[in-house]
């Protein structure tokens, strides 16, 4: 199954009437990294109050949030929602609080971290993560023009190139396309292009998607 992730960390902060609100956005792929990453930003903040944070994992459907002495549904909640609308997954925010002596009531506090929670998420690196194969092509030179034309229309990652006494192109080819890819490859090579699979997983289809 495709998703979304990001590729490193960022940081982001804002002041509303004179609180801090400071987001952190991390990729995690299980509880322990997610847990570890809470704990760091704590440490690096140990003199705010609130370290609210949400974190949804892939591997068994993982979903936590915490308002961490806020109103109940007032902050962590809101940062859930933010990262669910974005459909992001594999991913932590921490959004530090420091009071900055004026409350905000129940729905300034929820624009509040869910704006946090907008701004970590605009300024991270967003990843077309895609079940994908990689797969090695061997050609006579003659073919090189017309298999290079078609890699567009699947959008194909070119990983690396050898121009020897054949053309070898190794490939990533996202499953979804592969068994299409390698029947219109036949077709116009009449069967004379060598290819081999490798073992899937998932890779960043960004720059082609």
């Amino acid at each position: 199954m495709n998703y979304l992730t990001i590729a490193g960390s960022v940081k982001t902060s804002f002041i509303e009437k004179r609180s801090e609100f400071i987001g952190y956005l991390s990729p995690v792929h299980n509880n322990e990294e997610a847990i570890n990453f809470i704990n760091s930003v704590k440490a690096e903040h140990r003199k705010a109050k609130h370290h609210v944070y949400a974190y949804i994992l892939r591997n068994d459907n993982i979903i936590r949030y915490s308002d961490d002495g806020e109103p109940q549904g007032t902050a962590g909640v809101p940062v859930l929602d933010v990262l669910q609308k974005k459909q992001l997954t594999d991913i932590c925010c921490v959004v530090v609080r420091y009071f900055g002596g004026i409350l905000l009531g129940g729905g300034g506090l929820v624009r509040a971290y869910s704006h946090s929670a907008v701004l970590s998420c605009d300024s991270a690196n967003i990843q077309h993560m895609y079940e994908s194969t990689p797969v090695m092509l061997r050609m006579d030179y003659t073919l090189y023009g017309k298999v290079t034309h078609c890699l567009p229309k699947y959008g194909v990652l070119e990983k690396n190139n050898h121009f020897g006494t054949d053309v070898m192109l190794e490939l990533l080819v996202r499953n979804e396309v592969l068994q299409d890819f390698a029947k219109e490859l036949t077709e116009i090579s009449s069967g004379n292009i060598q290819i081999e699979y490798g073992i899937s997983g998932y890779a960043d289809f960004s720059e082609v998607i």
